[in-house]
């Protein structure tokens, strides 16, 4: 089994010891992580708000809304079923659509944990096996007693530094990959926040306007009794 492994794995990583299996696993995972994530973002397109906007503007033009589709961006489907849902009194609707885009946010935050933690771990994974081989090479020094010989040594050395190399190797992209997802969130976040905010001074105008004429209707109706009477 092990000559089957010299054969088929690089002489390298078989010098790297345990560590490098290590880092090879977490590398697999923080590679499928960013492809589901990838994969996801580019699905449900987190900054895009196309139909929201669509909405907000034709509201702030004093035009009826129409049949406004939500889709699969979240900014639109919190936007639009918080639309839907202006009937309701402006305490529970408010709580309702920040519940909606909180869900919203949370499933998009699927795996960052993963890379976050990868990206964490792997240096130290990488620093603990060079310190490992590190040892080895001293003790292997050692053994040598006076027919010291620095190819011992310096062989020691290149062997343990390896893990150092594939643990930086494996956090860089696991580092940059979590920062542009958690971007992505951040201003998906930003975005929803605004758009909730034009939306709920749009509801409250109409309101306004709904409550308007009845109110005159209420102060004409004695005055026309007294012009009656």
């Amino acid at each position: 089994m092990t000559s089957f492994l010299h054969f088929q794995l690089p002489e390298w990583f078989i010098a790297g010891g345990p560590a490098m299996w290590l880092l090879a696993l977490l590398s697999v995972v923080a590679l499928a992580t960013l492809i589901a994530k990838i994969l996801q973002f580019g699905r449900i397109r987190p900054v895009s708000s196309k139909q929201a906007d669509a909405l907000l503007e034709r509201l702030e033009n004093g035009q009826a809304p129409g049949d406004i589709r939500a889709g699969q961006a979240p900014i639109d489907r919190v936007i639009v079923q918080a639309w839907q849902n202006r009937s309701m009194d402006p305490a529970s609707w408010e709580e309702d659509s920040l519940r909606r885009g909180r869900e919203a946010l949370e499933d998009m935050r699927g795996g960052l944990r993963t890379l976050e933690v990868i990206s964490a771990l792997s240096p130290l994974i990488g620093l603990l096996g060079t310190v490992f081989g590190m040892i080895g090479a001293f003790q292997a020094l050692e053994a040598a007693g006076s027919q010291v010989d620095p190819s011992i040594l310096s062989g020691g050395i290149w062997e343990a530094l390896l893990t150092t190399a594939a643990g930086l190797t494996v956090a860089i992209p696991a580092l940059a990959a979590f920062h542009w997802a958690d971007r992505t969130i951040e201003l998906c976040r930003e975005k929803l926040q605004d758009r909730l905010a034009r939306l709920k001074v749009q509801i409250r105008r109409q309101g306004e306007r709904a409550t308007a004429p009845a109110s005159e209707a209420a102060a004409e109706a004695p005055r026309r009794q007294a012009v009656a009477g």
